[in-house]
C-alpha cells in the first residue's frame, strides 16, 4: 500500500504524519511551532523528511498560498508566513518526489474523498478560521485557475469601503465570514474593543441577546457569500470546516441560501475529515496525481 509523508505548514504550527492511500493516518502526528526564519523552516522540514522518507513513496505538503504543482513552489508570499517563503524549492528538500498543494484545496480534497462531499460532482469547501480558505472541486478535479490561485475567498461583498481585509483590499468575503470578522462585528456592535470571539460564542450558548445578534449578523454575511458561490458554481454541496464551522447553524444557512439562489437547491454540510484534513487531502492528492 502506498504511503505519503504529509505536512501542513501554517503561520503558527507545522504538523507532519504518514498517511496511507485510503486516507488513514498511520503514524504519530508531530507538531512544531513554525520557525521564524527561512533557514529554520527548511532545516525542520529536512530533518522530518530524513527521518521518514525511506518509509514512504512521496512527500506531500499542504501550505498557505497559491502553489505550482509542476515545480513544487509557492507562487507568492503568504501574509502569515515568513518573508521570502515563496523562494523555498520544496523539491530540493528530498530525494523523493515532493508534491505541494494549497491547504484549503487539500482540505477540500479530503472531504471529497473520505468526508462530507464524497460522491458529489461539484462541491465548494470553505475553511472558516482566523481567515477564510476555499477549495472548489468539479468533476473529480480541483479548480486551480490559470495561476493556481482559484478558490481564494477575497471577492468583494460591498461596493463601499466598510472594512479592510487582512489581504489589504476592502470588504472581501473573508473580512465578513472569518473568526476575525466575528470579533470585528462584536467590537462594532457592542462598542467594546476587548471583546473576543470566545465571549461571543459563550454568550450565544447562554442565550445573551446582544451576543446572539452579533453572531446572527456574522452568519448572515456568511450566508450572503455562500449564495453568490452557489449561483456561480451550482454545487451539490457547500462544506464548512475550520474552527468556526462548529458554531454554524447549517440547516438555517441552507434554508436561507436555497430561498435566494436561482439554481437548484444545494446542501450545506459541516466537514467531517477533522483537524488534519489538510494533511490527509494533500497525501491523497500526491499519491493519486504526483506518483
Amino acid at each position: 500500500m502506498k504511503k505519503a509523508l504529509a505536512f501542513d505548514i501554517g503561520g503558527t504550527k507545522i504538523y507532519s504524519t504518514i498517511v496511507d492511500e485510503t486516507g488513514k493516518i498511520v503514524s504519530e502526528i508531530d507538531k512544531f511551532s513554525t520557525p521564524k526564519t527561512l533557514d529554520e523552516i527548511k532545516t525542520l522540514l529536512k530533518t522530518q523528511i530524513a527521518k521518514y522518507e525511506n518509509n514512504v513513496d512521496i512527500i506531500a505538503i499542504a501550505t498557505a498560498g497559491a502553489v505550482n504543482n509542476e515545480n513544487s513552489r509557492v507562487l507568492g508570499s503568504t501574509g502569515n508566513l515568513v518573508e521570502g517563503y515563496y523562494t523555498i524549492d520544496f523539491q530540493s528538500l528530498s530525494n523523493k518526489k515532493v508534491f505541494i498543494e494549497n491547504d484549503a484545496n487539500a482540505a477540500a480534497w479530503a472531504e471529497y474523498k473520505i468526508g462530507a462531499s464524497k460522491g458529489s460532482s461539484v462541491s465548494v469547501m470553505l475553511t472558516l478560521g482566523t481567515g477564510v480558505g476555499g477549495g472548489i472541486i468539479i468533476n473529480d478535479r480541483l479548480l486551480k485557475g490559470k495561476s493556481g490561485a482559484a478558490g481564494e475567498m477575497h471577492f468583494k461583498m460591498y461596493p463601499d469601503k466598510r472594512r479592510k481585509c487582512t489581504c489589504g483590499s476592502w470588504d472581501c468575503f473573508e473580512a465578513y465570514a472569518s473568526g476575525t470578522a466575528l470579533k470585528w462585528d462584536a467590537e462594532e456592535m457592542l462598542n467594546n474593543p476587548n471583546v473576543t470571539t470566545y465571549d461571543v460564542m459563550d454568550g450565544v450558548k447562554n442565550n445573551k441577546k446582544e451576543m446572539v445578534e452579533v453572531f446572527e449578523r456574522w452568519q448572515n454575511d456568511l450566508t450572503a457569500g455562500i449564495i453568490g458561490l452557489a449561483n456561480i458554481f451550482d454545487p451539490d454541496c457547500v462544506v464548512l470546516s475550520g474552527s468556526m464551522a462548529q458554531f454554524v447553524d447549517a440547516k438555517k444557512v441552507e434554508d436561507n441560501v436555497n430561498k435566494e439562489i436561482v439554481t437548484t437547491p444545494t446542501s450545506i454540510r459541516i466537514g467531517v475529515a477533522g483537524n488534519y484534513s489538510g494533511m490527509i487531502g494533500v497525501a491523497l492528492l500526491a499519491m493519486e496525481r504526483g506518483l
